[in-house]
């Protein structure tokens, strides 16, 4: 391995990873199997990629060609070497509009393809539910389809070339070959000639056998298209190699069919009383040609509502207990909603008679579409519930025999214990015969492994009665290649292994694999054998979990979400966005951790907790939290980082970094600044050159804008602060976070303002209190415990009467709603803490009946929001949107993701370039579209600090707060100031006047700054 390696790097123009991280990043799909690689090679050219096959012939080494990495069969798992095609190779080569087609590299992600073939009007038609991460490629070994196969047909449909590369070297494009061509590729006598003789021979002798016993079905997945040899089908080669899961070839061009973009749709939902009564009616719906025709059953509404996905969708759907969703298409609203009226008219003259909802506004039928396509992730880990597995999760039957399908494969869960109240869910491409379902096989024990054999052997034989597919779009992988006999008997599969033969007679193109397979039940991630080792001196209790850190990490069920390169609304994963790393998106870090814990004795990563592979994938976690909201599996990495960094430093703190000190203790600094009103001076020894370099390289920190101190904190000026009105609605607890009080006061003023405008009589804690999130954030969990235990305490009285308390930075407002439950599940006082946090906007619109907000000024009415990610992970921004509507302000929610800065991650060292192209990707480039007067809406201070250190247009972030005190009427306005509801000076000096302001400062009031603040820590931490 060595030397494979090191010749790798010498001849690869791309990178290579053998290193332990990588391999264990890469050891799994979204299957139920595993196995470690060889190695990865990320290719930064389709020529790079075959000099990577050519080096692995060299060494004998087996290779993986992998996209997107969410097969669901294990084709995407194997000890070989991987060639991760997805973060370099995804240019689109060539457009011929008149042909509609284009040639693209493997590695493009659908969705990106699409977008960026927009301004032709046309698109590639396949489109799986992972249409935001999966590659070409990854579609092409799968030979996918998605809902809109219903129109488009299958990725073998839609394929008119390959550019192919075989393990021997052999390279060539491929595609139907006609007489003239076959005799042109013959004459050339050549490898390629030898291979199409040898196909044409195979297609000759099996042709009969072929037609027999090949499914007559729209989504028959499973096998090897030896029907695209059919003369009727052209003798397409490329037909034959698409889904064959990197058995044969390794793709390295693709040229694609493309389809005219629908431009007007409209979604008919269909209320069933049973999901079998569904599938009846699907033969009756057919004729009239919809664009697609999903099956949705109520276990799936169940299970989506118990892990609150989907909400306002959920609430639109028409009486029932199962679904059918129909999309028509037209070039008008008027055509397509005509196609779906002629379709409810014949619908009611038959025997099928469904409850109606109608819908052709876009955003309704987005919304509702999420329904479907969240299937996967709903259905997985459901709260209280047995873990859910795929294997039996894409079967395909004719759609004229679905409904006894159904009724029959229900049976059977019954027969094997799998069928109760609780599950499993059924739903699919049901206008295509195609059924999804997770079901909750026991893999973790001996007796339950075979029993899961034999219900995969039984499910394969229901279906080949039926005259089926054991695969509908998946795949076999491992899944189902063993099986392959029941359904196409012992002759093809014969047929199968010779044209595998032909191809790769060395067996080194992802073998095992669709023929001389694993067995179905080897190789599993889990099994009987898995025993993880189990910490039990853990800080976070995981009670979702069980208080089990290994189950925690077993959450990922690789559905990818979090590598999608948009956010479309969500905010995982910033890094991956950035980095477009594997073990730098959700799914790969938790890959790691799972292998860390080492349940089958043979992990590339062998040190556990001090483990420097899973530190480093850690290390680009920004602790965004938005993981914990749009992973479909609530994966909550922030969670898990703190808890590894906590032990992984234990027993060692001086390997901590220095800015885990610095930015971790940085809430004790400030009360030490604070309390000797020593901020100008500290502020002066933080952005005077040659001071300000000196105290970044002690505090361990990038090299950027330090945000400066307040000269006054919010504590203090509250302490002199003259209530206005008559608080007749209660008192209410302002929490004083660090961020707000010693640097952000003229947030909390307004606020005050606000809040007391309202009629609340604002109280506020007098003592130094802290949430711990700074602590927590960098894995300083013992003390972290500590600072809340104590804020706890002092804040049970309030909340026990019923107080509530407004927190006005989001990452602080997220600790007491779900950190500090963690942290101390069984503590009363956290958990009514928890209930009674609520932000500005949550009590002014859910608390304060008949509240109405202050108009603001037209000159402030159009903002850009920057919405926080903890915001959006844990409380999120519908309150926010509605009281700002109210308010008379046209707020654009920018769809940015993490601003980048992420608390202490931007200012860690070696982050600040992730850091910053986070914020390049959305944010920057939206803000340097606005025009100099859009107010720029930021209710975190790192976002605030962000825009204010990269904004070249010179925006300023404000906080709600400060933008709806503008409009403050009389009394209340006067009492605060006309500008943003406070006084201009206590507002932070911007960054074009701070030359100003240091100008003020000598070094020795700097040093005595300094001197003067030391002295504070040190006090407190005797104390």
């Amino acid at each position: 391995m060595p030397t494979l390696e090191s010749t790798l790097r010498h001849r690869i123009n791309g990178e290579v990873r053998f290193d332990a991280g990588s391999r264990a990043a890469y050891s799994t799909d979204a299957s139920n199997f595993r196995q470690t690689p060889i190695g990865v090679v990320v290719p930064r050219t389709p020529e790079a990629a075959a000099e990577a096959v050519a080096v692995a012939r060299e060494f004998d080494a087996p290779v993986l060609s992998r996209g997107g990495g969410t097969s669901l069969a294990g084709q995407c798992t194997n000890t070989a070497i991987v060639i991760d095609w997805s973060k370099y190779c995804h240019r689109i080569e060539s457009v011929d509009l008149e042909a509609r087609t284009c040639v693209v590299q493997p590695g493009i992600v659908l969705d990106d393809l699409n977008r960026r073939l927009a301004p032709t009007g046309l698109r590639f038609g396949p489109e799986p539910a992972t249409h935001a991460n999966c590659t070409i490629g990854g579609m092409i070994g799968n030979n996918s389809c998605g809902a809109t196969a219903q129109a488009y047909g299958k990725v073998v449909d839609n394929i008119v070339r390959l550019e192919v590369l075989l393990y021997d070297g052999t390279r060539f494009w491929c595609g139907k070959t006609d007489d003239d061509e076959y005799a042109a590729i013959e004459r050339q006598g050549d490898l390629r000639a030898t291979l199409y003789r040898h196909l044409r021979t195979l297609r000759d002798t099996q042709a009969d056998e072929i037609r027999r016993r090949f499914p007559d079905i729209p989504r028959r997945v499973s096998g090897y298209n030896l029907d695209s040899l059919l003369p009727e089908h052209g003798f397409d080669v490329a037909g034959l190699l698409v889904g064959s899961e990197s058995t044969l070839v390794t793709v390295l061009r693709a040229e694609l069919k493309l389809v005219p973009v629908v431009k007007e749709r409209t979604l008919v939902v269909l209320g069933f009383p049973d999901i079998e009564a569904a599938a009846d009616a699907v033969p009756e719906i057919l004729p009239y040609e919809p664009l697609a025709l999903e099956g949705v059953d109520s276990r799936l509404i169940r299970d989506e509502r118990i892990k609150h996905l989907n909400p306002k969708a959920r609430a639109e759907l028409p009486e029932g207990d199962a679904y059918l969703m129909v999309q028509f298409g037209g070039e008008t609203v008027e055509e397509s909603d005509e196609h779906a009226h002629r379709m409810l008219d014949g619908l009611h003259a038959s025997e099928h008679d469904p409850t109606v909802a109608f819908f052709d506004d876009p955003s309704h039928e987005a919304e509702l579409w999420q329904v479907r396509e969240a299937g996967l992730g709903a259905t997985a880990h459901i709260p209280g519930r047995p873990d859910t597995f795929e294997g039996w999760e894409d079967s395909a039957v004719p759609p004229d025999r679905l409904g006894d399908y159904l009724r029959r494969l229900r049976h059977l869960y019954g027969e094997f214990g799998y069928l109760s109240d609780t599950g499993p869910s059924l739903y699919g491409h049901f206008g295509q015969g195609c059924v999804h379902t997770r079901i909750p096989f026991d893999l973790y024990s001996a007796d339950g492994v075979a029993a899961y054999r034999r219900f995969m052997e039984r499910a394969a034989d229901l279906v080949a009665e039926f005259g089926g597919s054991f695969s509908g779009e998946h795949g076999d992988g491992q899944s189902r290649g063993e099986l392959l006999p029941r359904m196409f008997g012992e002759q093809l599969v014969g047929a199968f292994n010779e044209l595998k033969g032909a191809f790769d007679p060395l067996n080194r193109m992802n073998p095992g694999k669709v023929v001389a397979p694993y067995r179905l039940d080897e190789n599993l991630r889990l099994g009987a054998d898995w025993a993880p080792y189990a910490p039990r001196d853990l800080h976070f209790a995981f009670p979702d979990d069980g208080g089990s850190f290994a189950e925690a990490a077993n959450r990922c069920v690789g559905v990818g979400k979090c590598r999608q390169l948009t956010t479309e609304g969500s905010v995982m994963c910033p890094s991956y966005q950035v980095t477009r790393e594997e073990e730098h998106s959700t799914r790969g870090r938790a890959r790691l951790l799972f292998e860390m814990l080492d349940g089958h004795g043979d992990s590339a990563i062998r040190d556990g907790w001090r483990s420097q592979a899973v530190h480093d994938a850690l290390d680009l976690c920004l602790a965004c939290k938005g993981c914990k909201r749009d992973c479909p599996a609530d994966v909550d990495m922030a969670t898990y980082k703190a808890e590894f960094l906590s032990h992984h430093y234990e027993g060692r703190w001086w390997r901590r970094p220095r800015a885990h000190l610095s930015m971790g203790w940085l809430p004790l600094l400030a009360q030490a600044v604070g309390r000797s009103r020593l901020g100008p001076a500290v502020n002066a020894l933080t952005h005077t050159p040659p001071l300000a370099r000196v105290a970044v390289a002690a505090a361990g920190v990038e090299n950027r804008e330090i945000p400066l101190f307040a000269t006054e904190t919010l504590q203090q000026w509250f302490a002199r602060h003259e209530p206005y009105g008559d608080g007749a609605r209660g008192s209410v607890l302002l929490w004083p976070d660090t961020f707000t009080n010693h640097f952000h006061p003229h947030v909390g003023r307004a606020a005050v303002a606000l809040l007391e405008h309202a009629g609340w009589r604002v109280e506020l804690p007098t003592e130094p209190l802290c949430c711990g999130l700074t602590w927590i954030s960098t894995g300083q969990l013992g003390v972290a415990e500590r600072v809340l235990g104590r804020t706890v305490r002092h804040l049970a009285p309030h909340v026990r009467d019923g107080g509530r308390v407004v927190v006005l930075e989001p990452s602080c407002a997220a600790v007491f709603r779900s950190d500090a439950h963690d942290l101390f599940p069984g503590d009363r006082d956290v958990r009514r803490l928890r209930d009674r946090t609520v932000t500005l906007a949550e009590l002014l619109t859910e608390h304060s009946p008949g509240y109405e907000p202050p108009q603001v000024p037209e000159r402030s009415a159009h903002a850009l929001a920057q919405v926080h990610c903890h915001q959006h992970a844990v409380l999120g921004w519908d309150a926010d949107a509605e009281l700002l509507r109210r308010a008379g302000v046209d707020a654009e929610r920018l769809d940015s993701g993490c601003c980048g800065l992420a608390g202490n991650f931007g200012f860690e060292p070696g982050h600040l370039d992730v850091s910053e192209a986070c914020a390049e990707r959305v944010l920057l480039p939206r803000l340097r579209d606005a025009a100099p007067e859009t107010v720029v809406l930021a209710d975190g201070f790192s976002c605030r600090t962000q825009v204010a250190e990269f904004d070249s247009g010179g925006h300023e972030g404000v906080h709600l707060a400060e933008l709806l005190a503008v409009g403050l009427p009389g009394g209340a306005g006067a009492a605060y100031g006309s500008a943003y509801g406070v006084a201009p000076d206590t507002r932070p000096t911007p960054p074009g006047r701070r030359a100003r302001a240091l100008a003020l400062a000598g070094s020795g009031v700097a040093a005595a700054g300094v001197a003067g603040a030391a002295l504070g820590v040190l006090r407190s931490l005797r104390r």
